[in-house]
């Protein structure tokens, strides 16, 4: 039998920040919510998903903007508009898990 736990849902997105204290956090703990509670959780799994898919598009732009710091520094740009992307949207997105609304993350892929 599945739950509604809004809060968890929220506190999910914002695990992602751990990122920012810990390097790899953002990604591993977000995992493991996902995995042990997608079927427990009503809409785990679609935010779930949907923070693994950002978490692998951004990994990929991240890795994109390497060469592009040869072309005139365009890929410190690219780690600036990352960076600010990596802070906000998981802000965004665990208000709208806690108001009952899907998850958008903007220009990511569809991995899983």
């Amino acid at each position: 039998m599945q739950t509604e736990n809004r809060t968890l849902l929220a506190a999910t997105h914002l695990s992602q920040l751990l990122d920012f204290v810990t390097g790899l956090g953002g990604l591993l703990v977000p995992l493991v919510i996902w995995l042990t509670q997608k079927d427990k959780i009503i809409d785990m799994d679609e935010n779930g998903r949907a923070i693994i898919n950002f978490r692998i598009t951004m990994f990929l732009y991240v890795l994109l903007c390497v060469p592009l710091i040869l072309f005139f520094g365009l890929g410190l740009l690219g780690f600036l508009i990352l960076g600010i992307g990596y802070f906000i949207f998981p802000i965004i997105n665990a208000v709208r898990a806690s108001n009952g609304k899907a998850p958008h993350y903007p220009m990511t892929f569809e991995f899983i």
